[in-house]
């Protein structure tokens, strides 16, 4: 933790709206006007195309940046083969997807000098990261700053849930800060270095293989509701003008490569485009929910969503239980007891979740696959059906899930793991009969 990255954090200012065509320089003058890569670029810098998305996809859907840097992306030396650590990517071939209900304490404190890429730690995912289809869940715990070395993913977007401690994300494009309730959002291949704002971090990573992030269609709803796009910030141009050695670390196919370049990557003088790093708020939620009868489906908490080729089957969605109303009559407010065709993995940043007593803790997770049964524990189903049903306040937690439509295959670090909860379905064996004919 650095004082002066918390001063920077402090100060940043955002550009705004999500999925926009955003323009930003730091330098005056820096963007070429009328044209994307003149002949010769405005003050000495090298014109440059970053594509997310294949140059023929749909209007709606293509992503695209154009970067006006100091050295271009091209000018390094070979890459080679690093140690992974404790990162993995799909297929997870190590062992088998199991249907039993998972959950597990947050991850141990790591080793001083631990940094965000070195804490990375792989729970599961599903697909294949070279097919581009899929994703992964993996967590972070991190006391040092990533010095001198940047990072970038070309298999997939990560989006990352800060739990505990803030970070400071210098992108290519420019500076985010994500502290816990917050998340953001790098697109596939943008680099980056993380600081932290805090002694030491903590949180959860979805790291998405398939279609990028959107927001989801509104339906019936109308045209508000749930996330707005205004409320997403994307970074203002910022870079770095350094000669010194600086490690660049690229995940390819599931492994990590490393190459030294003579300078910094993160020499973006200007850029335009729609390829962009974004950090959200999530207690600007528009929650919407029931106000007659019945706890509506956790599909009304979808922030964002990766489409796949089968209209509302997401590749993944992110949700978020933020503070919210119940109001329900006649209704068991508590998330319902269900088996689902979806895989989800849960996570909770602050405070408790209202379908479970106890067990599930900040920094924790709870993994139910495809068609496992799951819902409240027997505290929460008693003390629910049993409840005055006046209008009630949840604001004392803000929770998340990773909602994919295929299952979940725990690592074997993971399914192994000290911090693994052994006892969980134990939660529901206090459940009793109680039919009368």
């Amino acid at each position: 933790m650095s004082e002066q990255a918390r001063k920077t954090a402090e100060a940043l200012e955002y550009l705004t709206g999500f999925g926009n065509e955003h323009s930003s320089e730091a330098v005056p003058g820096a963007l070429p006007i009328g044209r994307n890569s003149p002949q010769r670029a405005p003050l000495g810098l090298y014109a440059e195309q970053l594509s997310g998305s294949a140059f023929t996809e749909p209007r709606t859907h293509n992503r695209r940046s154009w970067l006006y840097r100091i050295r271009p992306s091209a000018a390094h030396p070979p890459f080679t083969r690093i140690d992974n650590g404790d990162l993995r990517s799909a297929p997870f071939t190590e062992s088998v997807a199991d249907p039993n209900r998972l959950r597990w304490n947050p991850l141990p404190d790591p080793a001083p000098g631990t940094d965000f890429l070195s804490g990375l730690w792989t729970l599961g995912g599903n697909g294949d990261a070279a097919q581009r289809a899929g994703m992964a869940i993996h967590l972070y715990a991190a006391n040092a700053d990533m010095t001198d070395r940047v990072f970038s993913d070309s298999d997939g977007e990560l989006l990352i849930v800060p739990e505990r401690g803030g970070l400071l994300l210098r992108t290519e494009l420019g500076l985010l800060a994500a502290r816990p309730g917050d998340m953001a959002l790098i697109p596939r291949g943008v680099r980056f270095r993380v600081e932290l704002l805090d002694a030491d971090a903590r949180g959860y990573i979805c790291e998405n293989y398939g279609q990028p992030f959107e927001l989801p269609n509104l339906g019936p709803i109308g045209a508000n509701g749930l996330a707005a796009a205004r409320d997403f910030q994307a970074p203002v141009a910022s870079y770095e003008d350094s000669e010194r050695p600086t490690e660049v670390i690229n995940k390819f196919c599931g492994n990590l490569w490393s190459a030294t370049y003579d300078h910094s990557p993160l020499d973006v003088v200007a850029w335009h485009g729609s390829h962009v790093p974004y950090v959200y708020d999530m207690r600007r939620f528009n929650v919407l929910g029931s106000i007659s009868y019945d706890h509506p489906d956790p599909s009304i908490f979808t922030v964002l969503t990766s489409p796949s080729d089968t209209p509302g089957l997401a590749g993944v969605d992110f949700v978020v239980f933020a503070p919210r109303w119940l109001v329900g009559e006649d209704t068991f407010r508590p998330p319902y007891f269900h088996r689902n065709v979806m895989s989800e993995y849960m996570g909770l940043i602050e405070g408790a979740y209202d379908a479970k007593a106890e067990g599930f803790v900040p920094g924790g997770g709870s993994l139910h696959n495809m068609m496992s049964a799951h819902g409240p524990d027997h505290e929460t189903f008693e003390r629910a059906s049993a409840a005055e049903l006046k209008p009630q306040k949840i604001d004392d937690g803000l929770a998340f899930m990773f909602e994919t439509r295929w299952p979940i295959t725990a690592t074997a670090q993971a399914a192994g793991a000290d911090h693994l909860q052994r006892g969980y379905d134990d939660v529901w064996q206090g459940l009793q009969r109680h039919f009368r004919a």
